[in-house]
């Protein structure tokens, strides 16, 4: 079989969460690298609680041919001895940070526009914050949760005796309520970003009664979002979906980082079952076990990281007011987060006691569940792509790492239900604070600026959206430098893996053995 190679023009880059990272920028200084030097013209405050600190950008999708990775990209075999020969040839070289390549094979350029240039393009109405438009979209999304509710419980399922229809039924309701329900949570999430109103008390008032309601710590994860908006990209201060290094990915299997390039492919049923995992209880490990955050917490302020790393009863989750993911100054918002999902935990437990436990599962329970799922969905899809790269820190900047996101098409259910979280992300981590409704509108703004950094994989619509996280899950195993990189582009990260059709790992030698 030929091999077949997307070339640079159909390359353009293309996607849950929003906020800030932690750690100011430093100034410029002769010592200071390129990456450094460009980040301290996009200099942003690191106070994690207030998430209007970033201002990320929602861009406009533009047409999936011009913007996505082509359907053939992700089934085209890359021929490994050729590329290589390029490589050694220098055929490819493309600049002083020598050749990059993404997961398909196609040419990477690091991204050199700034923060000011994108904000510059964007009309100055779409930064207009309405109270009333907002609070509209809350009442809207509430009266269809209950026009849901009332619909099934009253008109539909009484008329219906088959045990098996009613079953159909009530499934069909959890997942049109888990919809509208997702669609609350993203409002919220609109109030810690400070997209919802002009007003800081109204957005953290209503984004602490919604989310609380849904399960979720609001000021808590407000923070570690803020966070993870000033980080995106880095591989040692991001928030969510860090990649595995390479060595992290082989000592999973009892390897030697020189033996990941000799292990089998990855089964389609460990993927699949990586995958059932993740979506049932993925939000909820990230809460209380922070599972796909960094976990470099030696370097929290105060020492509040020493001796802490994820993972269960180790310190590090969203409800610990000592957890390294937060400051001594936030402890109070920490556990006013605790205590609106413990006052959240006596209504429920209410409405089990007083209607019953089929109310509780069917009413909130398995919607709740619906939720969570579409959040890792969107989440990881937005930072997970066979052309997105990572960066350690001496090339990692702010505008690169917004760069390093994806806008993806969930049809109506992502523009009407789940209001553009789906379709308009880049823009997002450019400018955070711009409403959801301008989102459009901004987003085609800023894509001329961006040029080839803008990322979309729009092909499929609905259906290329669900599909996505298979091809992401199959293609994205862990991420290394790339073997032709120079200079600054040797901490420009991109994602490799066993399958046989894409950029393969590069080649290490074992270790010397050491003589007794």
């Amino acid at each position: 079989m030929s091999s077949t190679m997307v070339p640079p023009s159909s390359a353009h880059p293309s996607i849950l969460e929003p906020s800030n990272l932690a750690g100011s920028s430093s100034s410029s200084s002769p010592e200071s690298t390129p990456a450094e030097r460009s980040q301290s013209q996009t200099s942003l405050s690191s106070d994690g609680e207030n998430m209007t600190d970033v201002e990320p950008l929602d861009l406009q999708r533009l047409d999936a041919k011009l913007t996505s990775v082509g359907k053939n990209t992700a089934t085209a075999p890359v021929n490994a001895q050729q590329l290589r020969r390029k490589l050694s040839k220098g055929n490819l070289k493309t600049s002083n940070h020598g050749t990059l390549l993404d997961t398909y094979g196609n040419e990477f350029q690091i991204p050199d526009v700034t923060i000011s240039q994108v904000r510059a393009a964007i009309p100055k109405h779409c930064f207009v914050r309405s109270a009333p438009r907002s609070l509209g979209y809350v009442a809207r999304d509430l009266i269809q949760c209950t026009a849901n509710w009332c619909l099934f419980r009253y008109l539909l399922t009484p008329r219906v005796e088959s045990t098996t229809a009613l079953t159909l039924l009530w499934a069909v309701f959890t997942i049109i309520q888990g919809f509208i329900m997702t669609g609350l949570w993203v409002l919220a999430h609109e109030c810690g970003h400070q997209a919802f109103s002009e007003s800081k008390t109204l957005n953290d008032t209503v984004g602490f009664i919604l989310h609380s309601a849904l399960g979720v710590p609001y000021f808590s994860w407000k923070i570690s979002h803020g966070k993870h908006h000033k980080a995106t990209g880095h591989m040692e201060k991001d928030q969510v979906f860090v990649p595995k290094s390479r060595a992290i990915y082989a000592s999973k299997f009892g390897k030697m980082v020189h033996e990941v390039t000799e292990m089998a492919e990855d089964a389609p049923i460990i993927t699949a079952l990586t995958l059932i995992g993740q979506q049932l209880v993925g939000w909820n490990l990230y809460l209380t076990t922070n599972t796909t955050g960094h976990n470099h917490h030696q370097n929290a302020a105060n020492g509040r990281g020493v001796g802490k790393k994820n993972g269960f009863g180790n310190g590090v989750n969203h409800f610990d007011p000592d957890s390294p993911i937060f400051d001594q100054k936030d402890r109070h918002l920490i556990m006013m987060s605790d205590a609106g999902l413990l006052a959240t935990l006596t209504v429920l437990t209410f409405i089990g006691i007083k209607y019953g436990a089929f109310v509780l599962t069917v009413g909130y329970i398995i919607p709740y569940c619906w939720v969570n799922n579409w959040l890792v969905w969107i989440t990881f899809l937005q930072h997970t792509d066979p052309t997105l790269p990572h960066y350690e820190a001496s090339s990692w900047n702010f505008t690169r790492g917004a760069a390093a996101t994806i806008d993806r098409e969930f049809g109506f259910i992502g523009r009407y239900f789940m209001h553009g979280i789906v379709e308009t992300h880049v823009l997002h981590h450019f400018v955070s604070t711009i409403p959801f409704y301008n989102a459009d509108e901004a987003s085609e703004a800023i894509k001329p600026i961006l040029g080839r950094h803008y990322r979309s994989n729009t092909e499929g619509g609905i259906f290329g959206f669900l599909k996505a996280i298979w091809t992401s899950a199959r293609l994205c195993a862990w991420v290394e430098p790339c073997e032709g990189a120079e200079g600054e582009g040797k901490g420009v990260l991109f994602f490799r893996n066993n399958n046989k059709n894409c950029v393969p790992a590069t080649k290490l030698d074992a270790p010397a053995q050491v003589s007794s």
